[in-house]
């Protein structure tokens, strides 16, 4: 979760930076391709980052989050970014990317600590110690930004589909294997609906709209988006051995990444959702509530029910949201 959420900053970050640079630039196209062969180093030695490959993942994630720094600092020099704003910012991801560094060098316990607070003083520089200098940093494309984030969402929707065949890679065809792999699939068609059939749509109306769109962009996209990512990430993860194990009872924590994932996507949404509109979902609340409940209640439950459970819940919460059409009206002022 922690890789997560720095390759999560990595790509918010340049989704704002290329809001200010135009794609025909050649600094912005030599900035992505830089960037985009860094992040694939860094990608690639992830399944080592806490060990052998420390350093290396340090070093190329760190060129990443400078190459983005450069850029923005040609968006000031051309006059589309606000220089205060981005020397502010632009402290606190050095003194972050010298912690992931410092920690690629030292022992596992002590590197997961400076990684840590590498992480939360780079998500702070915008979030608190910059915070009111963001107003005037740049002029927010709603259009942009909606579909880049719309983007992520899809794609970690189709890491879970390939999660869903990993689990059932090498098993014999089943009543069982086949049910779970339906309900697995219907339940990640739910969490897409949820997100993309309406609610995409009124947040995005509703940033065009908004009394302070930049800042509302940093907290419903940047930020509270985050929890919508993680959400279909851990529930992949429930999905692969809920699909392997079948007829077994699911470990603990495979229960937990199967029904929380769930909870906190849907808390996720209830959050962006009264971010950005002041409005909270309760319906959404309520159902990740229940999802908690099932996770406390299926200890001894096979795991190709596990995924007719959740996929039951989420799907109810597709049809509710379909009939209530109130449900969409944000709140007065």
């Amino acid at each position: 979760m922690l890789i997560l959420a720095l390759v999560w900053w990595a790509w918010s970050a340049f989704v704002w930076a290329a809001n200010v640079q135009h794609p025909g630039f050649a600094t912005m196209r030599a900035a992505l391709l830089g960037s985009s062969v860094l992040i694939f180093i860094c990608g690639l030695v992830i399944p080592h980052s806490f060990s052998s490959d420390a350093t290396l993942f340090a070093v190329s994630y760190a060129g990443v989050r400078l190459v983005h720094l450069a850029l923005y600092a040609d968006a000031s020099r051309k006059g589309n970014a606000s220089w205060s704003a981005i020397a502010g910012f632009g402290l606190a991801v050095i003194a972050g990317m010298v912690l992931l560094v410092t920690g690629s060098f030292l022992g596992p316990s002590t590197l997961a600590v400076l990684w840590v607070l590498a992480a939360a003083i780079d998500y702070a520089g915008p979030a608190w110690l910059t915070r009111e200098r963001l107003r005037g940093l740049q002029e927010v494309a709603v259009a942009h930004f909606a579909e880049r984030y719309g983007l992520f969402i899809l794609i970690c929707l189709g890491e879970s589909i390939v999660a869903i065949g990993i689990g059932a890679g090498g098993k014999p065809v089943s009543t069982e294997l086949v049910a779970a792999v339906v309900f697995a699939l219907v339940t990640v068609i739910a969490v897409w609906w949820i997100y993309f059939a309406r609610f995409a749509d009124i947040a995005q109306e509703q940033l065009r709209v908004h009394k302070d769109p930049v800042l509302a962009a940093a907290d419903g996209y940047s930020y509270l988006h985050l929890l919508l990512v993680a959400g279909i990430v851990i529930f992949a993860v429930g999905l692969r051995f809920a699909v392997h194990d079948l007829t077994d009872p699911l470990s603990d924590a495979a229960r937990l990444a199967l029904y929380g994932g769930l909870a906190l996507y849907l808390s996720g949404i209830a959050a962006v959702r009264w971010r950005l509109t002041g409005d909270v979902g309760y319906e959404k609340l309520l159902t990740a509530a229940l999802l908690i409940a099932a996770f406390a209640l299926t200890s001894d439950v096979a795991a190709w029910l596990e995924t007719a459970i959740a996929s039951a819940f989420v799907v109810l919460l597709c049809v509710y949201e379909s009939w209530n059409e109130r449900f969409w009206r944000p709140a007065a002022g």
